[in-house]
């Protein structure tokens, strides 16, 4: 008992220092009291930005092997599966909703009362065979959007007695669709293309064009899989849902150092992201806009929102020193990394492989890995996105909100 409130006091002390509250407790009354719009679940399909630990228990070989070790999780004290030095957007808008935190699916001794979190690091919105047809090899779980769809209809199947009761419980959840798509494009720069036995993702100017074109093919099949989930889930009868769109890689530190590495003169934009990379997030997030637009006007009845990564991120960028993180360089450096120099970030050696370091407050950078953001990072975005105005229209209505535009 004494041990166990030790762990407690030093996972609060922990979370105080970085200015974020600690992680809800289990409602002491009933979700229709405690919580926030009358949601008393969520259920969350997505890859790394919002796993909550499927991937650790699926188990990897490969580089994601790391986000299960420290210093993962470092400043929560413990590796959680998360992909970050804390928590996720998933988990900072579950506690602003008053539920617990989403536990992982295949976490099967987890209690689900109030949501389950079907996302798993690496996943893709095209399946693995889809992806092979088009040459291109998914190095770490095959479960695909398309999976975890399947796992939600046995969830929901196994949980209750009729469609009708599924639809019952759907009205008072949230289903977050995402973000997933992200590493269907990643992976199209990733294909494996090995010198003296290191990986050369992005080897040279006329491969990346190539590798850029290929990516920008996919845009149509991706934005239709995420739309076609989205169908299935709103037929079975969710009422609110939030689709995000992908970041605006070309300011990443992987992409900024595998860019860098082939040709220096890759064109930059105001905020020192690669112009060509940008483009690729831009063309999915268009499309997927539309895709939502669409949907919209076949459910008239369901809240479907659009959560703007993009611009939350550039944001971050644009307003670094207001929202707590250091300006200048520091915004595109891995807190976590290895080979310093500009990014800090070696694709060979990712956080938390031998020769990697950590910086010395996290939460002063809004990038921890090259490829995922810190805790601080995650709780600045979902403020911009559920309380500013950033995911629209509102699927959640949260104290201090600020309206959405009107929708077209």
């Amino acid at each position: 008992m004494a041990l166990a409130l030790a762990r407690r006091l030093l996972m609060v002390l922990l979370l105080a220092g970085t200015g974020v509250a600690a992680p809800p407790p289990p409602p002491q009354v009933s979700p229709s009291e405690a919580t926030v719009g009358g949601i008393t679940a969520i259920y969350n399909f997505g890859d790394s930005i919002s796993d909550t630990g499927n991937l650790l228990r699926e188990g990897d070989t490969g580089i994601l092997r790391y986000t299960t070790g420290l210093p993962y999780g470092v400043t929560v004290g413990r590796p959680t599966g998360r992909c970050s030095d804390g928590f996720l957007m998933i988990d900072f808008l579950a506690k602003d909703l008053g539920l617990p935190l989403l536990n992982p699916y295949l976490d099967r001794r987890a209690d689900f009362t109030h949501g389950v979190n079907f996302a798993v690091a690496g996943a893709t919105a095209l399946s693995t065979t889809a992806l092979a047809n088009r040459g291109i090899t998914v190095p770490h779980t095959n479960s695909s959007l398309g999976v975890q769809l399947r796992w939600f209809k046995k969830f929901m199947s196994s949980t209750t007695y009729s469609p009708r009761e599924i639809r019952k419980k759907l009205a008072s959840s949230l289903v977050m669709l995402g973000e997933i798509g992200g590493n269907d494009y990643n992976y199209v720069f990733l294909q494996p293309r090995r010198t003296n036995g290191r990986y050369d993702p992005i080897s040279n100017a006329t491969r990346s064009a190539e590798s850029l074109a290929h990516a920008l093919s996919l845009v149509p099949e991706v934005v239709q899989s995420i739309a076609d989930a989205a169908k299935e889930v709103l037929d079975m009868g969710a009422t609110r849902m939030v689709i995000p769109g992908n970041f605006p890689i070309g300011c990443l530190p992987s992409y900024l150092s595998a860019a860098t590495a082939s040709s220096s003169t890759s064109p930059r934009d105001g905020d020192g992201c690669l112009v060509s990379f940008n483009v690729l997030a831009r063309a999915h997030n268009e499309r997927l806009r539309r895709a939502i637009g669409e949907l919209r006007r076949s459910y008239p009845d369901a809240k479907v929102a659009y959560a703007d990564y993009f611009a939350a991120y550039l944001e971050i960028l644009g307003h670094a020193p207001r929202l707590g993180f250091e300006g200048g360089a520091a915004l595109r450096r891995a807190c976590c990394g290895a080979g310093g120099r500009e990014y800090n970030f070696d694709n060979n050696r990712l956080c938390g492989a031998p020769g990697t370091t950590v910086c010395a407050d996290p939460s002063r950078r809004p990038n921890w890995d090259g490829i995922h953001l810190t805790q601080h990072g995650y709780r600045v975005m979902t403020e911009l996105l559920y309380r500013r105005g950033l995911a629209c229209p509102a699927a959640v209505k949260l104290p201090r909100q600020k309206p959405c535009p009107p929708v077209s």
